[in-house]
């Protein structure tokens, strides 16, 4: 098995060789920009893990990694302008850099790029990874309609905030882990339980997202800390703390998530010592370990050697150990 780094290495190497800039310019310029921000590469990384947990070579999985990258920057592209976000990885998002008619046309073409990825495998493979790539993609749209939705909902449950997560983020990491095992032509009950397994870890993922959006530290998140409670989103931390909080509080929450102040600063202040004095906070640190705790579960049941699930399980453990 290869290291973290080894296989952020190859993947890096791999994103190089490929010919982002050409014209129109205007069209691949912002592709290439994106895509050089860099970031963790955590789905990609994840696509070449898999495949050599199942005891693949690791290259083979480098198109189908890329696929899944070259996809989520272009989820975050419209993502941001539908946010309005100015920063993306600490720079620029492509909207601020560019405009949004150029934003939304790079990201169209970014789509149909991921799927180009997988024209590099057999029938059988290619058949199999376009069909997981296209429930993915759609999975993914409709988790972003329903956060999209909750913003002007009053009464968003935790199951449906739940739901919502699990589309809009954890099946992109689930499905980046089944394509490495799809390549590697692993048994289908070892496909089913590497996809549980990515799902709790997405979970858990976006929860400390959600979380480090509060109380991460604004000089190495990379984002505008305090993003959500400007845009008034239902997090988790959010319902928690309605549930948690007494009347009173409840409703000073609620009024603070009605309005969109010019200076950000207090509102964000004060949601944030609700989430603290309610308990939204710890129940959410709470929530992060126990999904990723039924992630290593799920390892436990894997049809691979003991080596290579804790190989699996350091990274889950590294993953969830971030503050960035």
């Amino acid at each position: 098995m290869h290291s973290i780094s080894e296989y952020q290495g190859l993947i890096s190497a791999y994103i190089g060789e490929q010919q982002f800039r050409r014209t129109p310019y205007n069209l691949y310029e912002p592709i290439a920009y994106i895509i050089s921000l860099g970031g963790k590469r955590m789905r990609p990384l994840l696509t070449l893990m898999a495949a050599e947990v199942f005891d693949t070579d690791c290259t083979k999985a480098l198109p189908a990694a890329l696929a899944v990258e070259v996809f989520h920057n272009f989820s975050l592209v419209h993502d941001d302008i539908m946010d309005d976000a100015p920063l993306r990885r600490g720079h620029e998002t492509v909207h601020e850099k560019w405009n949004t008619n150029t934003a939304i046309l790079s990201g169209d073409a970014m789509l149909i790029l991921a799927y180009q990825y997988f024209e590099q495998y057999e029938p059988a493979v290619f058949r199999d990874l376009a069909k997981l790539f296209s429930r993915t993609a759609i999975e993914v749209c409709e988790g972003q309609q329903l956060d999209v939705d909750f913003e002007t909902r009053e009464n968003v449950t935790i199951p449906e905030y739940l739901k919502m997560i699990e589309c809009k983020t954890a099946v992109l990491v689930a499905a980046a882990l089944q394509m490495g095992a799809i390549i590697a032509e692993t048994t289908p009950e070892n496909c089913r339980l590497i996809y549980e397994f990515g799902l709790n870890l997405g979970l858990a993922f976006q929860l400390q997202d959600d979380y480090l959006d509060a109380f991460g530290d604004p000089e190495t998140f990379g984002k505008q800390v305090g993003g959500d409670i400007i845009e008034n989103k239902k997090t988790y931390l959010y319902l928690k703390a309605i549930e948690f909080s007494n009347p009173e509080e409840a409703q000073q929450l609620m009024h603070l998530y009605s309005i969109h102040p010019a200076d950000n600063a207090d509102k964000i202040e004060s949601v944030k010592i609700i989430f603290e004095n309610s308990g939204a906070s710890a129940a959410t640190r709470d929530a992060i370990r126990d999904y990723t705790l039924n992630a290593f579960d799920t390892l436990e049941q894997m049809h691979i050697s003991d080596d290579k699930k804790a190989m699996l399980r350091a990274f889950g453990e590294n993953l969830m150990g971030r503050n960035v």
